[in-house]
């Protein structure tokens, strides 16, 4: 085993100090030395390095109940960065801009025209080298930035996305999406933009923030108005080879097909509940994730009473044990998904990602 060189171990030791104040807010020289279990010495150090290059600042003091001097509270600085995530649906599209902390500091919706698609020309490509689509988009990512500049963008897709490429597929529900959408958006931009599939950034405000937090195995099935789940093993997201993990929404059971679940109105609520255990012990017998987030507005609306109705029915279908639970998440879960994956790069560009020693 190599022992970490001075350089590293200051790289690993400044990055753990940012993520704790990331996750605990402003923090003391004492506090981070209690967390971290770094010497006096190690942490003034690291702070004097933080603050020169303008990654933490002060932000107040605490300690005026006891005797001697107040401590200097430390925080990160908001403004280093910012990104943007988006939530493209089939009739809008939804932008939430953040600080590198995950405050919100900007939105904006626009609504999308159905004749979008109209302005491909033949062969797919954008009529006369425009692309309203991505102008749109671009428009809207422009009005929740307002002046800041923008450090990377997420865009959730309803489609598979291709690993290899980072471009949807052909398959897809996005009037105006062609090839050289992507392109056009980044240029418009001139920002890295990553597309990913709306379910799996909805599955990572999930595994953050809602039902699945703390698991590192689950499955999110999304009922809404398409059908489809999104898998998360060892707290990995998986795309699979062609993007096309989790595509439930292509499978049939005798004449039954997974994806009528996007029009529960029709069923009656036991017969809803048992379709929705089918569909989910496909997801269990394969990847055995031990629990089954519901999603989508169906998922989230059915609540605790859809869930446990589909929990009883996989408890006899499953050879198994699974635990079957609504979502928990606030909001709107793909835009939450996008910043979150936003954030995670801008972090790593920002603060770095030491070596393993």
């Amino acid at each position: 085993m190599r022992t970490a060189t001075p350089r590293t171990a200051r790289a690993i030791n400044d990055r753990l100090a940012l993520d704790l104040l990331l996750e605990r807010g402003p923090l003391t020289a004492p506090q981070l030395r209690a967390l971290t279990g770094l010497s006096r010495p190690t942490v003034s150090d690291l702070i004097e390095r933080l603050t020169a290059n303008g990654l933490i600042e002060v932000v107040g003091e605490t300690g005026g109940d006891r005797r001697g001097p107040n401590a200097r509270l430390y925080g990160i600085v908001p403004d280093r960065a910012h990104v943007a995530g988006v939530d493209l649906r089939r009739d809008r599209v939804h932008v939430t801009v953040a600080d590198i902390t995950g405050e919100p500091v900007g939105a904006a919706v626009r609504e999308l025209d159905p004749g979008l698609a109209r302005h491909a020309g033949g062969d797919g490509s954008a009529a006369a080298g425009r692309d309203p689509l991505a102008e749109l988009v671009a428009e809207a990512v422009a009005e929740a930035a307002g002046r800041r500049r923008l450090h990377t963008v997420t865009m959730g897709v309803p489609g598979m996305v291709d690993p290899l490429t980072g471009d949807l597929g052909a398959n897809h529900d996005v009037p105006g999406w062609r090839p050289g959408t992507l392109k056009a958006l980044r240029h418009r931009l001139e920002t890295p933009v990553t597309v990913e599939n709306e379910v799996n950034l909805a599955a990572i405000a999930e595994h953050r923030t809602g039902a699945a937090c703390g698991r590192d195995d689950f499955v999110l099935l999304w009922l809404d108005d398409g059908v489809g789940a999104a898998v998360v093993l060892d707290g990995r997201l998986r795309r699979g080879v062609s993007g096309g993990a989790g595509e439930v929404g292509y499978l049939t059971s005798g004449a039954f097909a997974f994806c009528d679940l996007s029009a529960p109105r029709s069923l009656p609520p036991a017969v809803f509940a048992e379709r929705v255990a089918q569909c989910a012990f496909v997801m269990v017998a394969v990847v055995d994730p031990g629990l089954v987030v519901l999603g989508g507005g169906t998922g989230r609306e059915g609540g605790e009473e859809l869930a446990a109705a589909v929990a009883e029915h996989l408890a006899v279908m499953a050879p198994v044990p699974v635990q079957v639970r609504p979502s928990t998440t606030h909001g709107n879960p793909v835009l939450e998904g996008a910043v979150f994956t936003a954030l995670a790069r801008a972090h790593d560009d920002v603060f770095g990602r030491p070596p393993v020693p």
